[in-house]
């Protein structure tokens, strides 16, 4: 495992650097143009020509924007959509940190910016209300900081659609391009024109932009301009269908011979994913040839691009961008369905990263934290470490938009939403929220800073009754899952009992040892009333509810540990016949059926849920609901984050892979196969690779583990063990536990 020293090594060398740059004092003003109005999608072309005569080793810029930039030095594309959403809180802006010494050189340099202001609040976007840029860039010798010598004007080849335009919860407009307008060359260093003297408005940290904050997640991943996998053109020769290879986020390009004046419009079959429209572009023509990229992200699996009559089209292609990671995880089996259900959950994932985790990539791009929860947790069974920033970044901004009163909400940042879901927010800052980051990355850098917010909203907010069980509260949308028969008072208990589980531990960390005992006394004081207040004799309701028996109200009473063992075999029977979760709760339906030790079922119904989705030979990613569109939940998208549960649980629960220590310093591999007779399954956790391959014939059970540097694995099989090889040691009856190493501990069950 030297390459993962390695890599930690250069990464805190990189961090001292960074963090060495971070404290500078700003010496760059905000500046605009004169001629900007602060509308609604207004870009702006900013220019500065520097001389250096040394070029240092490695030279950061520090680069501000509201909303987006895009960086060029000396006629290279140095940064594709710079600048984060913003909203670290409600009033203060971002900033990335580039290393522009790569691309310059001793003598004249050329730095040219392309601003998109967006103009107007989203679903994950608040609005400074002025279209600004901010370059700050100090080393021995060097100082290029943005002030009135840079050169700015509006780019007015930039402008609005006519409608539709997208729906509200997205801060971003449509974009149009009109070519003859275009000031050809204005980002080259051959360009002899001046644009205008900039403006400048405020110093670096003044109102409306307030405090920057470094950017927390990586610059996005460019694959640079791709083939697309094939085109066709419609009967009439007017569309060209471009298919992608998957559902990904892309910018679409062309070349065209044509007459001036020709429009040409370019979408994906997302355009109006979740019902309402999205976002598109177009494109009109200058005369002759001519080349063109749309820097507004997309995504599909497909774009569409229709063709006035007189436009030759001599290329067309397409750039994906997405976060910085990799796909380092796997998971197999032998039955294909399965494998091809992780591989779309590991898709759909992906495409909801990007400024934030979301819950879908076209409808709103908001970070609802329901969602997160399910797509924090997959990120660690199917990315490598460097996901884990983006669920780190959600949890600050989570708790830095907390209000006044104590309460949370989500999607933020968000400049048009302000609405409490007080069950998401309880998932979010519990067990499989706050805590499973912390644990599974062993990164607890967030909990002292959150910790107190996270205490306020628990205690103050949050009251109990006489029995010690939560008050059901309902916000301002009283929401828990999608769908019918949801027994809501029965799900805040289990809830709220694992939020105060997750701050318990919290408290632990930080040595609040009477905050600690109160959480114990309050989750004990649930556990002991718990069945008296909910369980019938057969399942878990609530005196006063009136539907049938709620799937998910029976599940999270297991995972949260409030149903006594005992009681599996009815609840077992519940889940058998009631199926009214969304694919937001079947995650813990599906989940509390494993630790029930019902693995056979679990895996069946997993199946039988989500087959329409796997046996979709058109999507790569997984629906928001049980079908697509009117036959889906809240607008059926078809690339939703909360869906990929079982990603995690085939990993987790199949194969069997879970940490035991902060992570994965410890782990267990304790495998479920069911039915399967082979599954295997690795991760990169922060302390190395982990492997797992189970293999099971008739009563015989092998399972070959990969065990990293500097952890140990306790493998626990169904039944005895009968030889490990590598391994001098002893062990239990049915389990061992392994240093660093590779092994393969057979047995019979």
């Amino acid at each position: 495992m030297k390459h993962i020293s390695i890599f930690f090594i250069w990464l805190l060398s990189f961090l001292n650097i960074s963090s060495a740059v971070s404290q500078q004092k700003w010496k760059a003003m905000w500046i605009s143009s004169e001629h900007a109005q602060s509308t609604t999608n207004e870009w702006q072309s900013f220019r500065k020509v520097v001389t250096i005569d040394r070029v240092p080793e490695r030279l950061i810029a520090r680069i501000a924007a509201d909303s987006k930039y895009w960086l060029w030095i000396n006629d290279e594309m140095v940064v594709f959509e710079g600048s984060l959403k913003r909203g670290p809180s409600p009033a203060d802006t971002y900033y990335d940190e580039v290393d522009i010494a790569p691309y310059l050189k001793k003598g004249e340099n050329t730095i040219a910016v392309l601003l998109w202001y967006f103009g107007k609040n989203g679903f994950s976007h608040l609005s400074s209300g002025r279209a600004a840029l901010l370059f700050d860039c100090q080393g021995e010798g060097i100082e290029i900081v943005s002030d009135r010598t840079w050169q700015t004007s509006p780019n007015q080849a930039y402008m609005n659609t006519d409608a539709p335009h997208p729906n509200y919860r997205l801060p971003e407009s449509n974009i149009r391009f009109d070519a003859r307008r275009e000031i050809v060359g204005w980002n080259r260093s051959s360009f002899d024109k001046n644009l205008g003297v900039a403006i400048e408005l405020v110093p670096a940290e003044a109102a409306p932009f307030n405090k920057l904050i470094k950017r927390p997640i990586p610059l996005w991943k460019d694959s640079g301009l791709r083939n697309y996998v094939s085109v066709r053109k419609s009967s009439k020769g007017d569309t060209l269908f471009c298919a992608l290879p998957y559902n990904c986020h892309i910018t679409p390009y062309l070349k065209v011979e044509a007459p001036a004046g020709k429009m040409i419009e370019m979408f994906t079959d997302h355009y109006r994913g979740g019902g309402p429209e999205n976002v598109r572009a177009e494109y009109i023509t200058r005369d002759g040839i001519q080349e063109y990229e749309s820097f507004g992200w997309m995504n599909g699996h497909e774009v569409r691009y229709i063709l006035p009559e007189g436009v030759k089209v001599l290329e067309v292609k397409y750039r994906e961008t997405g976060y910085d990671t990799d796909f380092v995880g796997s998971f197999s089996c032998n039955d294909e369905f399965y494998n091809r259900l992780w591989q779309k959950s590991a898709r759909t994932l992906y495409v909801t990263m990007r400024d934030t985790y979301m819950d879908c990539p076209d409808r709103e791009r908001a970070q609802w934290w329901g969602d997160e929860v399910n797509e924090l947790g997959e990120a660690f069974y199917a990315l490598c470490p460097k996901s884990h920033q983006l669920a780190l970044k959600g949890i600050y901004e989570l708790m830095n938009w907390q209000r006044p009163d104590g309460t949370i909400f989500a999607p933020v940042p968000a400049g048009n939403w302000s609405s409490e879901l007080p069950l998401q927010m309880l998932a979010s800052v519990g067990y499989y929220g706050f805590y499973t980051q912390y644990f599974y990355s062993a990164n607890d850098e967030f909990v002292s800073v959150v910790y107190d917010r996270l205490h306020r909203y628990l205690h103050e907010v949050w009251q109990v009754d006489e029995d010690g069980m939560p008050v059901t509260r309902h916000g301002n949308w009283s929401w828990g899952d999608w769908g019918e028969n949801i027994d809501l008072e029965l799900l805040t208990a289990s809830w709220y009992y694992l939020a105060l589980k997750a701050e318990r531990e919290f408290a632990l960390m930080l040595n609040k040892q009477a905050d600690a005992r109160e959480n114990e006394q309050m989750m004990q004081r649930i556990a002991e009333n718990f069945d008296a207040r909910f369980w019938t004799g057969s399942d878990y309701r609530t005196p006063a509810y009136q539907g049938k028996t709620d799937d998910r109200g029976q599940a999270m009473a297991v995972v949260a540990g409030l149903a006594s063992k005992e009681k599996y075999p009815k609840i077992y029977q519940v889940l058998q016949k009631e199926w009214h979760a969304s694919p937001y709760m079947e995650k813990y339906v599906l989940e509390a059926l494993f630790q029930m030790g019902y693995p056979e079922y679990a895996l069946d119904r997993m199946k039988r849920r989500y087959q329409p989705m796997v046996d979709d030979p058109y999507y790569t990613t997984l629906w928001e609901g049980w079908g697509l569109g009117p036959q889906g939940f809240g607008g059926g998208t078809g690339n939703h984050a909360w869906s990929g549960g079982p990603l995690t649980l085939l990993s987790q629960c199949v194969c069997g892979i879970r940490p035991t220590a902060p992570g994965f310093a410890r782990f267990e591999v304790k495998p479920q196969l069911g039915t399967l007779t082979q599954a295997s399954a690795q991760l990169m956790s922060v302390n190395g690779l982990i492997k797992a391959d189970v293999q099971q014939e008739k009563r015989k059970i092998a399972v070959t583990v990969t065990v990293p540097e500097g952890t140990e694995a306790e493998v626990i099989l169904p039944g005895k063990i009968e030889s490990v090889s590598n391994f001098t040691g002893k062990w239990e009856k049915n389990r061992v536990i392994l240093p660093a190493g590779e092994y393969v501990v057979k047995g019979k069950k």
